[in-house]
């Protein structure tokens, strides 16, 4: 079933049927997940009060839909042994957004990547185990595709994970699980 995919790591990619609308127990599930995706079907349930058998339902609509599309772990990244992390700025040449994604997504450290508007074209994020590697990512792998016209990296210092955890300011109408 679409659980079961998902909690393998499987995630869906494009849908083709636009997403069903939610409801007010669809968004509270939505919120109690983003705060522990390891919450089970039962402490749901009873958190919005509904049967076990309709959250299953329910959230196995929101994955179908694409609604959910995964669950996975926020990692600190230094102590996993990426110190560096950084934003990329990528102009890239008109119409090759597609090949240079998929160019991308193969890159070692690469988080998240995002086509954006301004003064350039791409947004990066990577996370590498130090300035060397990081170095090395910037100006021989990034800097040899084709498609890359220029690149501007910018070192992230500090950050903060502002999803919703445990005790990281989750919803008032949604209480941490325990």
């Amino acid at each position: 079933m679409a659980a079961e995919q998902m909690a393998e790591g499987g995630d869906r990619t494009e849908q083709t049927t636009p997403a069903r609308p939610l409801d007010p127990i669809d968004r509270d599930i939505l919120r109690i997940l983003q705060t522990d995706g390891r919450a089970s079907i039962r402490s749901v349930a009873e958190r919005v009060h509904v049967s076990r058998a309709n959250a299953y339902a329910r959230i196995n609509r929101l994955i179908d839909d694409g609604v959910i599309r995964g669950f996975s772990a926020r990692v600190n990244h230094e102590r996993a042994g990426q110190g560096a992390s950084a934003y990329i700025t990528l102009k890239i040449v008109q119409n090759t957004w597609r090949t240079v994604r998929e160019q991308l997504q193969a890159l070692p450290g690469a988080a998240h990547i995002a086509l954006v508007s301004g003064d350039f074209d791409v947004l990066l994020l990577v996370h590498t185990p130090d300035n060397r590697t990081l170095r090395e990512l910037v100006l021989t792998r990034l800097q040899s595709i084709p498609e890359v016209l220029s690149t501007r990296t910018l070192l992230v210092f500090e950050e903060t994970d502002l999803d919703p955890g445990p005790g990281s300011g989750a919803p008032p109408d949604v209480e941490p699980l325990q």
